[in-house]
């Protein structure tokens, strides 16, 4: 009777078979977690819970070319101000508070950080000095001049005609 002989190691196998097992556990130690994922940005900041408040549009915290003190103004305040924000910063390229912002469909305004984190914006509580001329595209707003009645950002996310 013949007795049977164990098959023979190659010596390379060994070593060969533990990297490959390490390589197919990084695909299964990425998805667990520990890091984020890159494809998704992280979740939205609410800075108005922490009583911070986005700046108004940089043309405005300098001098207004042109604007002298016999000029009218109008004042923007809540759903004005904040819809003049988004107007404002909606064509920028850039990330950040100066940078693009967006519309939500809940009707709020944010902008993306340079991490890709939302940030909510809430307009000055003294609101935003606005040339009269260019305060009229808002007039029908909350807010336009201290009214209390007219439109407010929901009805320009579910109605953009109503914005003119």
């Amino acid at each position: 009777m013949q007795t049977l002989s164990p098959p023979k190691r190659h010596k390379f196998s060994q070593p060969m078979a533990l990297l490959m097992s390490g390589l197919l556990m990084v695909p299964f130690l990425n998805a667990c977690g520990g890091s984020q994922s890159y494809n998704s940005p992280p979740p939205p900041v609410d800075d108005t819970r922490g009583g911070t408040v986005a700046p108004p549009p940089s043309r405005q915290s300098q001098a207004r070319p042109g604007l002298s003190n016999g000029q009218k103004v109008a004042i923007l305040v809540g759903a004005a101000a904040l819809y003049y924000i988004y107007n404002q910063h909606k064509n920028r390229p850039e990330n950040g508070p100066q940078g693009k912002h967006y519309l939500s469909k809940n009707g709020r305004v944010y902008y993306r950080d340079a991490e890709g984190r939302a940030h909510w914006v809430t307009p000055p509580p003294e609101g935003i000095q606005v040339p009269e001329e260019e305060a009229r595209a808002y007039e029908d707003f909350k807010g336009y001049n201290g009214r209390t009645s007219g439109l407010d950002i929901n009805d320009v996310v579910q109605n953009p005609a109503s914005a003119r």
